[in-house]
């Protein structure tokens, strides 16, 4: 059965909107704005008078990935996900399907119109082809944003210092107890750190308890573990990045409420479908929340989210796949050869990448992170201990975490990956190095093209640059000016979700990285999340 949406006295309306035909969008009574998804207040004028307003139902396709993958049973493939921007306020976007034609007709640019189709007791709209192309770019060029200025010349990046890491098995299936991972990691960094579990006085996870093989079970099953009665705890989502965790962290040292605090990321989404407790999860229940607005589509993964930027990113710039996404995914691989822990290590050719089985494009299969099982860990403490400790401590040099853009897949930015831009450019304001300082990017790719999303948003190239920047590979190659993800990233290492990143930065600006090691590295920029919150940790070698 295909997901609907839950429906309650909030967003039934909406559902309910197409029984007579008429598509409608929550219009504010003050200012006249039109906002989607409904909110109980209007963003621009902040009035809370607000009803269902009946607009046109004509659109124009401003992104679109045309989905290969059997991701539920009620879709089919291939089926287009797309978004759209109604006529009277493009601004206002809807994640759709279009049908009424082929997908290989799909194009940005591409005017529609609505269709409701009727399932149960909700209307879906959907669009349809009217014939007419538009060129009117009614997606801006992304802005390069201009952050708050600190709010004081004190950082509280500078009070703390990553002082241990350690990692459990990784592997694909390996069929053990999530929670047995992460005491493995946990262990091994509070060794690593010279440390006992009676030094560690806080706990820190992302995303804390959470289904679908996410997670060990957060800090309440790492406590019961292993005993260590914090005096500061977090876990959730909400955090700038996965290695938001760490940032938090770091506030809970630098404000005097811990010296040691143990941070852990724990997936096991391999063991999880092979016990086949995927099967089990939904039971055919409605879809709530932000979900709502995705799912009832066949838009069940990131994978199609993301598609949707890039495919809107390669129509703007003129760019292609094997330009822009395949440097990106080949020089994982290469990395990754050197990397003992990394699931995929054998060599990739472009023609292997270019025949992959598609998944949605524009990504095929080396697109794609890798679920795995895995575990890892690290400690984050006072930054009084940094000259005692039995290896290099890696010290915080900045955090990039502002939110500038809309928290949306659909709805904000569509030219790179959503929730990049704005923290990319935080972290400048707070240091005074610069992209020459930097010897090594570790930047998150969930997908081939967060990668490039981060490169650009950083500033090491222009927006739209990328496919010339990368040159082919050898920018980012391990031997180039700006050596990428050493580890193989998530595309080839494994998916360990952004805590991988962090353990390759400390092991690189240590100097303990062996083959793939960046001769004297001293300084690493470390990227997580995207489309979610984002976040970035500036690191450098103690005493660099």
């Amino acid at each position: 059965m295909r997901p609907l949406p839950e429906l309650t006295p909030w967003n039934a309306w909406f559902w309910t909107s197409g029984a007579d035909g008429t598509l409608r969008i929550q219009g504010c009574d003050d200012c006249g704005a039109l906002v989607h998804p409904p909110l109980p207040v209007c963003p621009t004028c902040k009035s809370s008078n607000h009803q269902p307003r009946a607009v046109s139902g004509r659109a124009t396709v401003v992104g679109f990935t045309v989905n290969a993958h059997q991701w539920h049973p009620a879709f089919t493939p291939p089926y287009v996900i797309a978004v759209v921007a109604l006529d009277e306020s493009p601004d206002v976007r809807l994640t759709t399907n279009i049908v009424g034609c082929e997908p290989d007709e799909v194009h940005v640019g591409q005017q529609v119109a609505v269709r409701f189709e009727q399932h149960d007791d909700v209307w879906l709209p959907l669009f349809e082809p009217t014939g007419g192309t538009t060129d009117a770019g009614l997606v801006g060029e992304p802005p390069r944003f201009a952050t708050r200025p600190p709010a004081s010349p004190e950082r509280f990046e500078h009070e703390s210092v990553l002082s241990g890491v350690g990692r459990s098995r990784i592997g694909r299936r390996l069929m053990v107890d999530p929670l047995s991972l992460t005491v493995e990691a946990c262990l091994a960094a509070v060794a690593d750190a010279g440390l006992t579990l009676a030094d560690i006085d806080g706990l820190s996870t992302y995303p804390g308890y959470a289904g679908m093989g996410m997670s060990e079970g957060g800090v309440t099953a790492v406590e019961e573990a292993l005993r260590i009665h914090p005096t500061f705890i977090n876990g959730g989502m909400d955090l700038p990045g996965q290695a938001g965790s760490i940032v938090a962290a770091m506030h809970a040292v630098a404000n005097g409420l811990c010296r040691h605090v143990l941070c852990f990321r724990t997936v096991w989404e391999s063991t999880y479908a092979a016990l086949g407790l995927a099967a089990n999860a939904g039971g055919g229940k409605r879809v709530p929340g932000g979900q709502q607005w995705t799912m009832p589509y066949g838009a069940m993964s990131a994978a199609n989210w993301i598609g949707v930027n890039a495919t809107q990113y390669l129509h703007r710039y003129g760019a292609t796949r094997e330009e822009v996404l395949a440097p990106i995914a080949l020089n994982g691989r290469a990395n990754a050869a050197r990397n003992p822990a990394a699931i995929y290590r054998e060599p990739m050719t472009m023609d292997d990448y270019l025949s992959a089985r598609p998944i949605t494009t524009p990504f095929g299969l080396y697109d794609c992170d890798v679920p795995c099982d895995g575990a890892v860990a690290v400690v984050v403490s006072d930054v009084s201990v940094a000259g005692d400790l039995p290896k290099p401590a890696i010290r915080i040099e900045a955090v990039g975490s502002q939110i500038q853009e809309r928290v949306s897949w659909d709805q904000g930015t569509l030219t790179h990956e959503p929730q990049v831009l704005g923290q990319a450019a935080h972290v400048w304001t707070r240091t005074d190095l610069r992209h020459a300082d930097v010897d090594l990017a570790l930047v998150y790719d969930g997908f081939s093209f967060n990668a490039v999303s981060w490169l650009e948003g950083l500033g090491f190239c222009g927006f739209g640059e990328a496919k010339d920047w990368l040159d082919g590979g050898r920018r980012i190659a391990l031997d180039g000016e700006l050596p990428v993800n050493t580890h193989g990233g998530q595309l080839s290492e494994g998916r360990l979700h952004g805590y991988g990143f962090v353990h390759e930065a400390m092991v690189q600006l240590r100097h303990e990285a062996g083959e793939r090691q960046v001769p004297g590295a001293r300084t690493a920029i470390v990227t997580s999340g995207g489309g979610t919150p984002g976040g970035v940790l500036l690191l450098q070698r103690h005493g660099a």
